[in-house]
């Protein structure tokens, strides 16, 4: 049984960090692209990054880059989301979700994540951040 497990979220003050875990099972997701998707109280699902099949390459929206890195372990079957100098604006329920090699998340262009060709997906975890 595929599943995606998300775990990491909590409060934390503006300025601190937090490094989200989606941990992969029923599945080898190295050959999947994992994309962190997450949600605001009444705003749509956003994409936040993404990492390519087999670490090929990573993509960030421009909200969260420079602060945000995405990270795989091949060992673990594990994508990190190291958070770093969060913003209250980052505050809502974050999802990993996973795309077969070659959809979902691009190298190039101007859409580096596209949310329909995700076909798994967490349940989310709460990210809330005080100002």
């Amino acid at each position: 049984q595929v599943q995606l497990v998300e775990s990491g979220g909590g409060l934390v003050q503006a300025g601190g960090s937090l490094r989200l875990s989606c941990a992969a099972s029923g599945f080898t997701s190295d050959y999947y692209a994992i994309g962190w998707f997450r949600q605001a109280p009444g705003k749509e699902r956003e994409g936040v990054s993404c990492i390519g099949s087999l670490e090929s390459y990573r993509r960030y929206s421009d909200s969260v880059k420079g602060r945000f890195t995405i990270s795989r372990d091949y060992a673990k079957n594990t994508v990190y989301l190291q958070m770093n100098s969060l913003k209250s604006e980052d505050t809502g329920v974050y999802y990993c979700a996973a795309a077969q090699a070659g959809y979902g998340c691009y190298e190039a262009g101007a859409r580096a994540m596209i949310r329909p060709e995700y076909d798994y997906w967490g349940q989310g975890t709460q990210v809330t951040v005080s100002s």
